[in-house]
């Protein structure tokens, strides 16, 4: 199998986007839903995108002949699923206020909420 190594991914670009992206990146977004109904705070849901980013990696290497344990791929692979997994959590954490709290606060886009002007 041909690699196109570059900057961002060591697979080629359809195997990054599958599996980091649409995959783990799935997994990623309702793990920081989960977090934001369970009231987790950014540190946990970290902690959960480490492993996520680890088994993502080790998907890249037993399907794609990726390197296992690389620093750098393994950095972007996290860097993505965290970019995922926060939009996800502040997306739902933005519903719970304005529907949990809709007396105080207010929508603001779909990762904010605002004070309502009494």
């Amino acid at each position: 199998m041909e690699h196109q190594n570059s900057l961002l991914w060591e697979v080629t670009l359809f195997e990054f986007v599958l599996v980091t992206v649409l995959l783990a990146g799935s997994a990623a977004y309702l793990t920081g839903r989960a977090a934001a109904r369970s009231w987790l705070t950014n540190a946990q849901l970290f902690g959960y995108m480490v492993l996520l980013a680890a088994a993502t990696r080790f998907i890249h290497f037993a399907l794609f002949e990726g390197t296992l344990l690389t620093l750098h791929y393994y950095t972007v692979d996290l860097i993505v699923l965290l970019a995922i997994g926060y939009a996800g959590k502040r997306f739902t954490r933005a519903a719970q206020m304005t529907t949990q709290y809709g007396f105080i606060f207010g929508r603001s886009g779909p990762f904010g909420w605002t004070p309502r002007q009494s």
